[in-house]
């Protein structure tokens, strides 16, 4: 008989256990902040039934409506949804600190008390709310927040900037959308890609709120002193509880259109500071590993071996540029390639970037590559920082000895001996076929012929030319795309001409990608969007190499405003951009 009582005991104490860690009664107050001639509503909700329920005494407040009670009930996918909710309306008495004292209620035999609330009271406002309103529901639980992680940063350090959308009972969104993004001038900008948006548990000054990551963007200033961001503005669809209930005594909910701005926010950048400044500085902040590999330390002459330079860390990685490289004038050596592998999360950029030089050595011997040396700024620990590579030695055998004496004859016009062959005369034609000048009559020469017939052929172009400039103008589709490629030459050249100037070059060049575009692929400009232009490129069988290459092209343009570049940057930006042109005239 024990053996069956037990485990029924069991069960009943633990049926009980979590009834009773289920049941919650609290106290939520409409605003903890307000003024002597306002009106604060209290709303005591608990998910079970109960009875006996004892309001507090509301010392330092006068009740002026309630208790008015509301009950849900409801039933989804099996499970059961329980609230009911005491409410009264109540006006204060006397300003200062006061408080509203614990509420009981009895549920399933058990006393519950719900928390004492702290209330601050003020001075009269001139125009009082009424708690119960929709536009006071709405002002007082819905909050557009624009989270700055850092609002004095140095020029160049990243910064992150988040956009929350607070909300919380009885509000309810049912659509969003933007109607104001920021464009953040004077900040190099990338935004961190949410894939969806998600309802989270957050806190807003201290209190429990609904929250939604809206957009999450990394910025580095580019400039210092006072940097306005501009405020991001949301227009929102709002369910609110009204006044009128349906059939089962639950409230009807009515729609409001409301728009939320996050304001515009303010940051004072700070500027790099100029004591203990390195001469070869070139603008890198954040925290950095510098190297300098050598893939051959011994080779012959002629061969040739790579140099690459590489930044690695966490910083402004596509924002300055790597040292030059110094080697003896007896090395020839090639523009170097660029090459980034740079992942753009939260906390900013992070990866590495790298110079990779082809040298050529035209003589035999020893040759040191001499240090290489890097200088960044820690803004975390507000320092300049040099780093140095080591010394390399490369061996180079089997070539011709350097000329040493110090004459004006440069290493690489070394004396080479002539090969006395037919074969350095072939520009001599030693058997011509000469013809004996005859004497014709004019009427029987070419030029009279062609005489006779040109007035003809001038009068068929002319209908022709006739013809063609009628097509071209009922053409306007064919003369707007024979616009764009005049227009994309034009931009070429001009790009050509300011190759010592950044701003007008890139400005140039990414007109001429543009206007490119719309003249040989038919983009309009309402598609420019880097996810379109990739559909259509591989649609014109464009491998993913060529369509990143083009698209890493336009990128490069836009992020070189903002960025140093020098000389042989954009020569390099100006030989690809006619690479990649040529590459898709010959595919479509």
């Amino acid at each position: 008989m024990k053996n069956r009582i037990l485990p029924f005991i069991f069960f009943v104490l633990s049926l009980t256990l979590s009834m009773a860690q289920g049941v919650s009664f609290e106290a939520k107050l409409s605003k903890r902040t307000l003024g002597l001639n306002e009106r604060l509503r209290v709303d005591f909700v608990m998910n079970e039934n109960g009875d006996n329920f004892t309001p507090p005494s509301f010392s330092g407040f006068r009740v002026v409506g309630g208790p008015n009670q509301s009950i849900s009930n409801s039933w989804v996918n099996g499970k059961r949804s329980f609230s009911k909710t005491y409410t009264y309306f109540l006006t204060p008495t006397q300003k200062g600190a006061l408080s509203i004292d614990q509420a009981t209620i009895k549920i399933d035999g058990e006393i519950y008390k719900t928390t004492p609330q702290k209330i601050t009271v003020t001075e009269a406002v001139d125009i009082p709310r009424d708690p119960n309103s929709p536009e006071y529901l709405i002002d007082d639980n819905l909050h557009l927040v624009a989270e700055i992680s850092n609002p004095r940063p140095y020029v160049n350090e990243a910064i992150t900037i988040v956009y929350k959308l607070y909300f919380r009972n009885p509000l309810r969104i049912s659509d969003a959308r933007a109607v104001e993004n920021p464009k953040f001038a004077d900040f190099w900008s990338h935004n961190i890609d949410i894939p969806q948006l998600k309802v989270e548990d957050g806190t807003y000054k201290g209190e429990p709120y609904k929250m939604v990551v809206w957009k999450k963007s990394v910025l580095y200033p580019q400039k210092t002193g006072k940097l306005s961001i501009e405020p991001l503005s949301l227009n929102l669809i709002i369910d609110l509880p009204s006044n009128r209930r349906d059939f089962f005594g639950n409230r009807i909910l009515q729609q409001s259109s409301r728009t939320v701005t996050a304001g515009r926010r303010t940051i004072n950048v700070k500027a790099l500071p100029e004591k203990g400044k390195p001469a070869n500085f070139f603008g890198a902040v954040g925290q950095f590993d510098f190297d300098a590999l050598i893939n051959k330390n011994a080779l012959k002459a002629t061969e040739s071996f790579e140099i690459k330079l590489k930044v690695s860390g966490k910083g402004n990685l596509k924002l300055f540029n790597l040292p030059q490289l110094v080697l003896p004038n007896t090395l020839e050596i090639f523009e170097p390639e660029h090459t980034e592998n740079v992942v753009t999360t939260l906390s900013g950029m992070q990866g590495s970037i790298e110079d990779n030089y082809t040298i050529v050595p035209r003589f035999q011997g020893k040759y040191p590559i001499s240090p290489v040396a890097f200088s960044y700024f820690d803004p975390k620990k507000e320092q300049y920082f040099t780093l140095r590579s080591r010394e390399q030695i490369v061996d180079v055998y089997g070539g011709p000895l350097a000329n040493n004496s110090d004459d004006n004859s440069t290493p690489l016009a070394a004396k080479q001996l002539l090969s006395n062959t037919d074969e350095s005369f072939r520009f001599i034609k030693l058997n011509p076929n000469l013809e004996p000048i005859v004497k014709k009559a004019f009427w029987n020469s070419k030029l009279f012929y062609g005489l006779i017939t040109a007035p003809f052929f001038l009068l068929l172009g002319f209908v022709l030319f006739l013809k063609r400039n009628q097509r071209i103008s009922n053409d306007v589709e064919g003369s707007r795309l024979r616009l764009a490629n005049r227009l994309s030459k034009k931009y070429l050249g001009e790009a050509k001409k300011n190759l010592k100037n950044k701003a007008l070059f890139y400005d140039a060049l990414e007109r001429a990608l543009y206007n490119y575009l719309k003249s040989k692929l038919r983009i309009k400009t309402d598609d420019f969007s880097k996810s379109r232009i990739a559909e259509i490129l591989v649609k014109r069988n464009l491998t993913q190499e060529e369509i990143k290459s083009f698209l890493y092209l336009l990128e490069n343009c836009e992020v070189a405003r903002y960025s140093p570049a020098t000389d042989a940057k954009m020569q390099q930006d100006f030989d690809q951009a006619l690479a990649v042109i040529s590459n898709i005239d010959k595919k479509i």
